[in-house]
C-alpha cells in the first residue's frame, strides 16, 4: 500500500524530467539566420509598429543634439547643476580619464604605456569648441577615439561636457570667483 502512495508522484517525476531533454538541444540561431521555429522562418522578432524603446529620446529632444540647423548648440539642453557636473565627474572618471587623465591634459594611463595621446581639454581651440561640439565627439568619436553614444546616456554625456568645463575652469579661476564662505575650506601649497 506505501509503494503505491508514490507511483502518480514518481510517474509525473519521471516525465517532468523526460520533458526537460530539449534543453541539452536547444536550437542556436544567430539573428538573420533561417529557424524552424516561427512560421516564417525568421529566428528574430521584429518590434510591433510604432514602438519606441524607453531609453530613445525624441527626434527633437534638446537631450540628444549637438547642433541645430547645422550649428553646434552653444548653450547646455539642461540645467548644470552641481550634482550635475559631479554626475559628469563620475562618468568622466569611468569612461575619459584613462585617456584624458584626471586632470584632463591628455596623459591618461593608455598614454603612459604608449598609446597616442589625445588633445589636452586645456588648450584654448579645446576651451573655444562649443558644448555641442564636445557632446559629438563623446557620441560619435573625433580622431582615433571611437564614440561611446551605445555606452554613454544623453543625459550623461551632458554631465561629462559640463564636468569638461569645470575642470578648463580651474585653470585661470581666481580666488576672488571663490565663494567667501567656501575659503577657508582652500589651503594654501
Amino acid at each position: 500500500m506505501s509503494g503505491r502512495g508514490h507511483m502518480p508522484w514518481a510517474l509525473g517525476a519521471a516525465l517532468l524530467v523526460a520533458g526537460c531533454d530539449n534543453m541539452q538541444r536547444q536550437e542556436n540561431v544567430r539573428a538573420d539566420e533561417p529557424s524552424k521555429f516561427f512560421a516564417n522562418g525568421a529566428s528574430a522578432r521584429l518590434p510591433p509598429a510604432h514602438t519606441v524603446a524607453q531609453a530613445d529620446l525624441a527626434p527633437d529632444d534638446p537631450l540628444g543634439q549637438a547642433s541645430v540647423g547645422g550649428a553646434w548648440v552653444q548653450a547646455f539642453p539642461l540645467p548644470v547643476t552641481r550634482e550635475l557636473v559631479l554626475r559628469g565627474g563620475e562618468r568622466y572618471g569611468i569612461y575619459c580619464s584613462e585617456c584624458h587623465g584626471a586632470d584632463g591634459y591628455g596623459q591618461g594611463i593608455v598614454v603612459r604605456r604608449g598609446f597616442p595621446a589625445p588633445p589636452s581639454f586645456h588648450e584654448p581651440r579645446d576651451r573655444a569648441e562649443p558644448v555641442g561640439q564636445v557632446y559629438e565627439a563623446i557620441a560619435q568619436g573625433y580622431g582615433i577615439m571611437y564614440g561611446f553614444g551605445d555606452r554613454i546616456s544623453p543625459r550623461d554625456r551632458w554631465a561629462i561636457v559640463a564636468y569638461i568645463r569645470a575642470l578648463q575652469k580651474t585653470q585661470d579661476a581666481t580666488l576672488a570667483e571663490v565663494p567667501a564662505a567656501e575659503r577657508g575650506r582652500l589651503r594654501s601649497p
